[in-house]
């Protein structure tokens, strides 16, 4: 991820913060007895460079109206001074000695006080700039919270005359700060609520409009105008609100989602120690202002420790929930006597010296909590059901031994999940669903019984874990089938609802039951936008493969779909009683288009997290469903029923042809492009001949002829669209795999049927252009990990005859011929011979990524042979951590190295991104290489 907020403060600080490294290498290559180079003629640079940095400063202050900055920057203007002060010093001392200690230690103080200070300057100014755009968004705000007491077309005017300009001003400075941003989360959040807010400006005004129209006239629905008015304003609001919020982040830390607890408690407690030094210049300065940055560092020490305490053991986490809220209410009650002018109170001095001293006790207990959750070494729980089925399986592999209790957690957050997907069901599905969750807990709580009791090694204790691990594969199965199922059942016609809706708003004035009308069919419309925002959030829970931006999005569109179905009812009924008012003409078709884009996109984002050949597996299994409920229609001779059925067929293949022309227009390769389309042209083309042929028996059931010819169409049909699914699910190469000898495990039989082997993170160069042109790989690559079953030998009659290898040709020339490259070894094995202990994280780390490399020859797989390399250096690391051997020039010079493959490995995943033919992947691929950032040690 990226280390700067904004290119700008990137491009300044980058280039220091890498001249601070080199400083501190050399540093501890002088403590070996090597003397420090002539630092002179640099270090004079950078106080010239200071004394420019300190000028624009003061200029800074003289000219801005920012009282924020004014009180802030001064004091960040000194401290740079100092160090450069600190620097010449250093400079003039080692010329003198090139071997001074004390010379040294100023010059890294120096060079370190640079880095903070002019990062404190930038921060400063940068704050400023952001608390401009923020000022303009609260104009917009102050407008909107008017615009519920406007009630003349007076008002109204003069309304869009003072909006105009501020959303013309907040539009380009949001667009403006959003190019500067360097995280392409925030760059994203802020394209999309500002496209939100030009969205909603006009619809507002529309709907304002029709409000001040119809009191004027003084008729029914003004109730429903200022809902509609309310919810628009509101929708504005809270699209600002996240502009704001968003305006104010420096870090992204939605990744913590992935990351291990320690990783996240390790991170915040960094954080907090770069804030230290400036929470504390503002509780020691009685006239620092609130909302400068020296308030907004103790707010987020506060905020990162509480981060820590949600994840640390239980003492732990109480001491630091206390601390947390006493500094909360004591700088709470500082900053108020502050503002008041009552600073150097004796009150408020005591104040400040209590905030400092509960602030020290904070920062010690985050660090204890994070010693005590490292000694213990406690795994933190999987976020997607299959991360969470491989802790549970490797409980199940070896429930003798002691898990701390992550096995048997990871089975109950499955049956959680479980559960949530069940509520979305109905009938004998959800009852299914519901008994085996409950077998599956009851199971689990006997074998962790069992292994408290120190029968995990027993025979019954076995048994236990066969059944649960044949249950589990069993559950998770359930929810992807159940989760895909209701996407088939659910969005196979998203425009009939809305179509019905829309024309009962458009009956004629005089026509009887055109109210009654109305009602049902809003009924009917509000129930099938719960429906759909059900399973928006059922695919959310169960569907998205633990990508949390697309179940945020899934649950955010499902939220949207139910929130504009009053809206727009309350939008119809006004129509309906005003037919001659262009005005609620206008607002109705405005709400329409508003639902219409979001129920499209609520579907776009299902079918981006399901699979799509077990979309097209089981929209083959409802068509048949269909099909069997023809042919009874048929034999009852009726008609109406035959042409529900049919329809649905039509719609079924019509989604499926939907979802094979997204897969194609996602790929590049031609040949999974042209077999796609291919297929889809002939669903596309039976599906026309199966609608005529219905036509026919529907207009004579008794008609043998037409019957017959229907059910070949049909039988057509439901053939072309198996090819579909086929085309999708592409088989790899298996010729193109390499994989290591010793990491072969035995496979059982039952592991076998209809599964494919699972592929590693980091794929094979050949086998990419096999595999990553298709999206429908997710459907083998979740494999089920054999358990407890004996190795498949296979028998002698099946093996090949064994040939001799060709006689190598004889050298020839005066040279002896060159030596054959080394074969592929496990000598590295003897550093990961043994298991790494739960308190040696960097260890773990490396015999992980070891573990998983070592399936994969590194011949021809550049990816792999970095990331070998990657675990052997990281292991390195770990040993010269733990003082076991080692100086510290080889701890800097192995950090660099890691730097370096870090560096080899992000430009080959961004190499192998370029090469992929599928978009979306591409995409993951670019995302993932990019927030893969070197380290540079320092």
């Amino acid at each position: 991820m990226p280390v700067f907020h904004t290119k700008t403060i990137e491009s300044i600080l980058e280039p220091v913060a890498q001249q601070v490294s080199r400083l501190v290498i050399l540093h501890e290559e002088a403590e070996d007895g090597n003397a420090m180079p002539d630092l002179e003629r640099p270090v004079q640079a950078v106080s010239r460079a200071v004394a420019n940095l300190v000028k624009v400063g003061k200029e800074t202050i003289s000219s801005s109206d920012d009282p924020i900055l004014k009180h802030d920057m001064p004091s960040a203007l000194e401290r740079v001074e100092k160090a450069s002060k600190y620097l010449e010093e250093a400079s003039g001392m080692l010329k003198n000695d090139p071997y001074s200690g004390p010379a040294r230690k100023k010059l890294i103080d120096g060079s370190r006080g640079i880095l903070q200070g002019t990062s404190s300057l930038l921060l400063c100014f940068d704050e400023s700039e952001v608390r401009k755009i923020i000022r303009e968004c609260k104009k917009v705000l102050d407008y909107l919270a008017v615009a519920e007491v406007i009630e003349t077309m007076e008002d109204l005017v003069q309304f869009l005359r003072d909006l105009t300009p501020c959303l013309s001003k907040v539009s380009q400075e949001v667009g403006a700060r959003e190019k500067e941003l360097t995280h392409q989360v925030h760059r994203e959040i802020l394209i999309r609520c500002l496209d939100q807010v030009k969205t909603l400006a006009p619809i507002l005004i529309c709907s304002m409009k029709i409000f001040i129209h119809i009191i004027a006239q003084g008729g029914k629905g003004a109730e429903e105008a200022a809902e509609n008015r309310n919810y628009l304003a509101s929708r504005m609001t809270d699209e600002l609100h996240e502009i704001i919020r968003v305006l104010q982040l420096t870090t992204y830390d939605e990744d913590e989602w992935d990351a291990d607890n320690l990783t996240v408690m390790k991170k915040a407690i960094s954080t907090i120690q770069s804030k230290y030094r400036t929470a504390r210049d503002f509780i020691e300065d009685p006239y620092a202002m609130r909302g400068g940055i020296g308030e907004k560092a103790v707010r987020q020490i506060v905020d990162h420790a509480s981060a820590v305490a949600d994840r640390a053991m239980p003492g732990d986490q109480e001491a630091i929930h206390r601390l947390c809220s006493e500094v909360n209410s004591m700088v709470e009650t500082v900053c108020e006597l502050r503002q008041d002018g009552k600073g150097t109170t004796p009150q408020a001095e005591s104040l400040s010296r209590g905030i400092q001293e509960k602030l020290g006790e904070l920062v010690r207990a985050v660090s204890g909590a994070v010693n005590n959750m490292e000694r213990l070494g406690v795994e933190q729980i999987a976020h997607t059901v299959t991360g969470r089925l491989e802790q549970a399986t490797r409980w199940l592999q070896h429930p003798e031994r002691d898990d701390n209790g992550v096995g048997h957690r990871a089975i109950a957050m499955i049956v959680d999940e479980g559960k949530r997907v069940a509520d979305g069901l109905q009938g004998v599905h959800k009852a299914e669903m519901i008994a085996l969750c409950e077998q599956v807990d009851r199971n689990s709580r006997q074998l962790s019984d069992l292994c408290r009791r120190g029968m995990g090694n027993t025979h019954q204790a076995q048994q236990v874990a066969r059944t649960l691990s044949e249950k589990l594969h069993e559950l998770k199965d359930s929810i992807q089938k159940a989760v895909v199922n209701k996407v088939v059942e659910d969005f196979s016609d998203i425009n009939t609802p809305l179509k019905q809706f829309t024309e009962a708003v458009h009956v004629p004035e005089g026509v009887v039951g055109r109210e009654t009308n109305l009602n049902d069919k809003a009924a009917r419309l509000s129930a099938w936008s719960k429906c759909v925002g059900r399973t928006g959030r059922l695919v959310a829970a169960g569907g998205t493969g633990g990508n949390k931006k697309l179940s945020e999005a899934l649950v955010s569109a499902a939220g949207r779909v139910e929130s504009l179905t009053p809206q727009l009812v309350a939008a119809g009924r006004i129509r309906l009683n005003y037919t001659q008012s262009k005005a609620a003409d206008e607002h109705f078709e405005n709400l329409k288009k508003q639902y219409a884009e979001s129920v499209n996109r609520i579907r776009h984002l299902c079918d981006e997290a399901i699979d799509s050949a077990t979309f097209c597996k089981i929209s083959e299994e409802h068509m048949q469903k269909h099909t069997v409920m023809c042919d009874s229609a048929i034999a009852n001779i009726d008609a109406e029923k035959m042409v529900e059925h049919t329809t649905a067929i039509a719609r079924l293949a019509n989604r499926v042809l939907q979802v094979a022309k997204q897969e194609a227009d996602n790929s590049e390769d031609p040949h999974f492009i042209a077999a796609v389309n291919k297929t889809a042209d002939h669903v596309q083309n039976c599906v026309t001949r199966m609608v005529q042929d219905a036509k026919a028996v529907a207009v004579n059931p008794l008609d043998h002829a037409a019957v017959s010819r229907w059910r070949e169409s049909n039988k057509a049909l439901l053939s072309s669209v198996g090819e579909v699914r086929r085309a999708l699910t592409i088989t790899p190469e298996f010729s193109n795999l390499r994989i290591s000898d010793s990491s072969q495990l035995p496979l059982s039989p039952s592991s076998l049927e209809d599964e494919s082997p699972e592929f590693p993170s980091v794929q094979d160069s050949n086998l990419e252009t096999s595999v990553v042109e298709k999206r429908s790989y997710k459907a083998y690559a979740s494999v089920k990990e054999p358990v407890y079953e004996p190795p498949v030998r296979r028998p002698v009659y099946y093996a090949e005859p064994e040939v001799a290898p060709p006689r190598p040709p004889l050298p020839g020339g005066d040279l002896p011929p060159p030596r054959p490259p080394p074969p592929e070894t496990d000598d590295e094995d003897d550093m990961f011979m043994t298991a790494p202990q739960p308190n040696q994280p960097i260890m773990v780390a490396a015999h992980g990524l070891h573990e998983e490399v070592k399936q994969w020859s590194s011949k021809d797989n550049d990816i792999i042979a970095a990331a070998k390399r990657m675990a052997l250096l990281m292991a390195r690391l770990s040993q010269l951590v733990r003082g076991e051997g080692g100086t510290k020039r080889d701890l800097i010079a192995c950090a660099k190295e890691i730097a370096e493959a870090s560096e080899e490995v992000t430009r080959l995943a961004k190499d192998l991104a370029r090469e992929c033919t599928d978009k979306r992947m591409r995409t993951v691929y670019s995302k993932s290489a990019s927030e893969s950032q070197p380290l540079e040690p320092n």
